[in-house]
C-alpha cells in the first residue's frame, strides 16, 4: 500500500483538491443553478432546502455562485504560482551553480524583494500595471519569486558538491547537460513541494485582492469578491461571507496537506 494512503490528512487533502478541481473544470455539472440565475423573491434566504448555502441579495443561489467562482479563483492562483516557480527556479539555479558575483547580485535583489511587505508589493504592481487576471497573477508571482529563488539556490548548492556532478564536470560534460541531467532533477523535489503550498498562499493573496475590489470583475466573481459582496449583510446574513471564506480555507488546507506528502522511495537517483 502506498505510504500516502496510510495518512488520513493526505487522503482528505487529495479528495478535497480533486473535488475543488472538478468544480472549477465542470461547474455546470455541479452547480444546480447558473451563475446569473436570480429571483428577488428568494433574496437573502438562509441555508436549507433547495439552497444549501442560502441565497444572496439578488436571490442567486450562493452554492452555485461559489462553484462557478472556483475557476477564476484557482486560475489566478495557479498562474501566479507557475510564473513564480519558473522565474524563481531559474534565478536560483543560475545563482547557485554559477556563484561568485552573479550569485551575490541575484541574492541581493532577492533580499530587496523580500524586505517589502507582500501585500504592499502586490498593490504597487497592480497600481502600475492595472487590474485584471494576468496583472494580478504577475503581481502575486513577483511577491513569491524570492522564496522560490532562495530555495532553489540552496538545493543547487547542495547538489553541485555531489561526486556525480563533479565527475560529470571533470569528464568535460557541457554545463547545460550537467544542469538538466544531474542538478535540476536532484534539486527539484523540495521546490515542487513548495509550489503546491504556494498555491494556497497565492489563493489567499488573490482572495484578499478580490475582497478589496481588485479581483475578477462581476458576474463571474471569485471567492474574495463574493465575500466582499456580502459584507454589508454580515450582521444578519452570515452565510454570504462565511461560505466563500470557508472555501478559501478548505483549498488552502488541501494545498498544505498535499505539500507535506513525502512518498517513500522517491529520492532522486543520479544519472
Amino acid at each position: 500500500m502506498p505510504s500516502f494512503i496510510r495518512r488520513p490528512a493526505t487522503v482528505l487533502s487529495a479528495l478535497a483538491a480533486v473535488a475543488i478541481g472538478f468544480c472549477a473544470l465542470f461547474p455546470s455539472v455541479v452547480a444546480p443553478y447558473g451563475p446569473h440565475e436570480g429571483d428577488p423573491v428568494r433574496a437573502l434566504l438562509p441555508p436549507g432546502g433547495a439552497h444549501p448555502f442560502g441565497t444572496d441579495q439578488l436571490g442567486r443561489d450562493l452554492f452555485s455562485e461559489i462553484v462557478w467562482g472556483a475557476r477564476p479563483s484557482l486560475q489566478v492562483s495557479l498562474l501566479a504560482t507557475a510564473l513564480a516557480l519558473v522565474a524563481g527556479a531559474l534565478l536560483g539555479l543560475v545563482a547557485g551553480y554559477v556563484g561568485g558575483l552573479l550569485d551575490g547580485l541575484v541574492m541581493r535583489a532577492v533580499d530587496v524583494l523580500m524586505a517589502v511587505p507582500t501585500m504592499l508589493m502586490i498593490l504597487v504592481v497592480i497600481a502600475v500595471l492595472g487590474s485584471g487576471t494576468t496583472n494580478i497573477a504577475i503581481a502575486v508571482a513577483l511577491a513569491t519569486v524570492p522564496t522560490f529563488a532562495r530555495l532553489m539556490r540552496a538545493e543547487v548548492l547542495r547538489v553541485r558538491t555531489r561526486l556525480y556532478v563533479k565527475a560529470a564536470i571533470a569528464a568535460g560534460v557541457r554545463t547545460p547537460v550537467v544542469l538538466l541531467r544531474h542538478v535540476v532533477p536532484n534539486a527539484a523535489a523540495p521546490v515542487l513541494a513548495y509550489a503546491v503550498l504556494a498555491v494556497g498562499g497565492s489563493l489567499l493573496a488573490t482572495s484578499g485582492l478580490g475582497f478589496l475590489g481588485f479581483g475578477a470583475p462581476p458576474p463571474n466573481a471569485e471567492w474574495g469578491a463574493l465575500a466582499a459582496a456580502g459584507r454589508d449583510f454580515v450582521g444578519t446574513c452570515w452565510w454570504l461571507t462565511t461560505f466563500p471564506g470557508l472555501m478559501v480555507v478548505l483549498t488552502v488546507l488541501a494545498a498544505t496537506g498535499l505539500s507535506q506528502t513525502r512518498p517513500e522511495g522517491t529520492a532522486a537517483v543520479p544519472r
